[in-house]
């Protein structure tokens, strides 16, 4: 069997499986299995593809028809055009979160930054390579998350402070910045998303209690005792969640409060600044 007839094999596979973007998925999976980029196969796609690799790229579209996402699969994933490993550890890097990113890179030039429930550490590593912080602290209650993290760290080479914490209970000292993507699914939906997200992602990661909104409470409460007066919050939301972050925040004290939408027009960043007064702590 040609290079050619394998991938139309991967193809076709797919397809009858119904997994979304199939022939993208399955040159995804050939790209990983033969190491191969396109202009390599347009020259070599009439060659044998030999049969120890065929046995391989057999067994990641068994995996894919399961609907485990490629990128358990490949273990590879880019998030504002930096390398990235996930495992089931860890969610799936999303574009709707390099708003919060970009949204918080003209502010982080020399900033202590904390990022919490950081999962695979996108967010805190990103701000780490392409902002000019002066640290970066990723925290996560998830040990395997961490580990996750730090090798995302490695793997792009900055520095990171990594502490296990179920939110503030462990971190220590002030930050300019606290960025954080928490579960906010509500918990009853999580049953309705898609098999890749439902079946295979850490329910940990996702779960936002009953309303999708617990973790926002008890971060926007914990957080004024860990940022410096002027110190940033920012979080990324669900679509319909914004405004009650936003009240949220506003009824802690916080000002400067704003929405700002992802690429799809959606609410998706809910953003304010600490003031500290002798009546706040």
């Amino acid at each position: 069997m040609t290079l050619r007839d394998l991938l139309r094999v991967g193809e076709k596979e797919l397809a009858a499986a119904d997994i979304p973007e199939a022939e993208l998925n399955a040159w995804y999976l050939f790209a990983y299995c033969f190491a191969m980029d396109r202009s390599r196969y347009f020259l070599q796609c009439d060659s044998e593809a030999g049969e120890e690799k065929t046995l391989v790229y057999r067994q990641l579209l068994e995996c894919r028809k399961t609907r485990m996402p490629l990128e358990y699969i490949t273990h590879e994933t880019e998030f504002m055009g930096l390398p990235f490993y996930v495992d089931e550890h860890v969610l799936i890097p999303r574009q709707d979160t390099e708003c919060l990113v970009e949204d918080l890179l003209p502010v982080t030039e020399g900033r202590d930054i904390l990022d919490l429930c950081c999962g695979s550490g996108c967010i805190g590593i990103s701000l780490a390579v392409l902002g000019g912080c002066r640290t970066v602290t990723l925290s996560d209650i998830s040990e395997e998350a961490l580990q996750v993290a730090a090798k995302n760290a490695d793997q792009n080479g900055v520095r990171v402070n990594v502490v296990c914490s179920d939110l503030f209970d462990r971190i220590e000292g002030r930050f300019d910045i606290i960025v954080s993507n928490p579960p906010y699914i509500p918990t009853e939906q999580i049953g309705t998303l898609m098999p890749e997200v439902r079946e295979y992602e850490p329910h940990l990661a996702l779960d936002g209690a009953d309303d999708g909104l617990m973790f926002y409470r008890n971060i926007v409460s914990g957080s004024r005792y860990y940022l410096r007066d002027q110190g940033i919050l920012a979080f990324e939301t669900g679509c319909d969640q914004g405004e009650d972050v936003l009240a949220m925040m506003e009824g802690a004290g916080f000002c400067q409060l704003e929405i700002k939408k992802d690429l799809a027009g959606l609410d998706r960043i809910a953003r304010g600044v600490w003031r500290r007064r002798k009546e706040n702590v």
